[in-house]
């Protein structure tokens, strides 16, 4: 009888054993089954995310709505608005005044403007301050304000509102009358309440019947805090401008304030356009672009430092997660997830936290935007492509923010970590 040895089975190499694998569907529901099982937690953690994404939002929606705001008000006043200058030109020191009488006539038969009027500040010494008496008592402080000397146009084209009273024209302007129109600021100061009394102001020893209170103005608002009088009465008084030269307010329709300031020279005074220079409105692009940068920039600081805390806050419960469930990371690697499995698992649970955070981020910021415009009745204006790539800046913050933590994770030793 013939034996025959028998081979044992060949054993499986090492190298063929199948390794153990995850699936995205696995993946999900473990970041998620993290997430919410402890949801406070949770919830504070990804609270530097949502501010940081909706400050983000908020940024670009507030500042593309109020550069449209700037647009709106640009067009409504300074779009509408010319300034000229008298300089003199090569004949300055002996030409103090280069408007003629006329100024304000010549200026308003000019195509689309409105009003124009002439204004300088007249010069007084210390002694001739504004008061509501010939004399003042001893005790009471002087009141030193702004006295302007300027044409009947120059009322007309700052847009004025009265409290009271009238303003000047040109018949007082004509025949030098000593009348004043006073800022509202200035007659509660001089305690002037009412003119039925026909009330004057003295300024210095001159007196003035006070005509007419502004109880606001759209262009000028200095001249709330000044006493207006006749342009020629201040000229016979106290002569003609001597430390700041005259300038010129002209008032226009909407699209004509160009057009005026390149002909306003030459209708003051054709034979020397050059003792003036004009002043038109800035360009409504570059103001926009000024504001909105200054904007931008403090706005995504705050955003990126909320970003910077969220990321930390992450970050930092990512690696406590990962020291409370080292046993769990143990039995893990124990039943066969390898590093990566770790790493992954970790990550996607700090991206989930950072995704959440984008979309309640987004969400917030953009409600913002449109609280905001509704209280100061303006249209929001929101960038969609910048709402729909919130979410992701979100999710970017929590995947760099749980690299660390679940790399650590994944270099847990499975002895070690089972025997805790």
């Amino acid at each position: 009888m013939k034996l025959t040895a028998h081979r044992p089975a060949p054993q499986p190499r090492a190298d063929s054993v199948q390794r153990s694998s995850i699936y995205a569907r696995d993946l999900f529901v473990e970041a998620l089954a993290g997430v919410l099982q402890r949801p406070g937690r949770s919830a504070l953690t990804a609270l530097g995310t949502v501010l940081g994404v909706g400050a983000f939002i908020a940024v670009l929606g507030l500042t593309s709505t109020t550069a449209s705001q700037i647009d709106a008000r640009f067009n409504e006043l300074t779009a509408t608005q010319v300034t000229v200058k008298d300089s003199g030109g090569s004949d300055a020191a002996k030409v103090p005044l280069a408007f003629p009488r006329n100024a304000d006539a010549r200026i308003e038969r000019l195509n689309g403007v409105t009003a124009a009027g002439v204004y300088w500040r007249v010069r007084l010494s210390a002694d001739r301050t504004v008061r509501s008496t010939p004399f003042r008592p001893s005790d009471e402080p002087p009141l030193r304000t702004d006295v302007i000397a300027a044409s009947p146009g120059l009322l007309n084209s700052a847009g004025p509102r009265m409290a009271e009273g009238r303003l000047f024209d040109s018949y007082h302007d004509a025949n030098r009358q000593q009348v004043a129109v006073l800022g509202s600021a200035v007659a509660a100061r001089l305690g002037i309440t009412t003119l039925d009394t026909q009330p004057a102001v003295f300024i210095g020893n001159t007196p003035f019947t006070v005509i007419g209170v502004l109880d606001d103005v759209i262009r000028k608002p200095d001249l709330l805090l000044s006493v207006v009088v006749p342009r020629t009465t201040a000229e016979h008084i106290w002569g003609p401008p001597s430390d700041e030269r005259a300038e010129m307010l002209i008032a226009t329709r909407l699209g004509a304030a160009r057009q005026v300031a390149d002909e306003a020279a030459a209708a003051l005074r054709p034979e020397h356009p050059d003792y003036f220079k004009s002043i038109p409105p800035p360009d409504p692009k570059t103001l926009r672009s000024d504001v909105g940068g200054d904007l931008n920039q403090l706005f995504l600081l705050l955003a990126l430092v909320c970003l910077l805390i969220g990321a930390v806050g992450i970050a930092n419960t990512t690696l406590v997660a990962v020291m409370e469930r080292t046993a769990e990371i143990g039995l893990r690697r124990a039943l066969g997830a390898r590093g990566f499995h770790i790493t992954v698992q970790f990550l996607a649970e700090s991206t989930a936290l950072g995704l959440l955070g984008g979309l309640m981020g987004t969400s917030l910021g953009t409600i913002s935007v449109v609280g905001v415009s509704a209280a100061q009745q303006w249209t929001p204006v929101l960038d969609t492509g910048a709402i729909l790539a919130a979410p992701a800046l979100g999710l970017a913050t929590g995947l760099l923010a749980g690299l660390y933590p679940a790399w650590k994770a994944s270099r847990v030793p499975p002895a070690e970590a089972l025997r805790r």
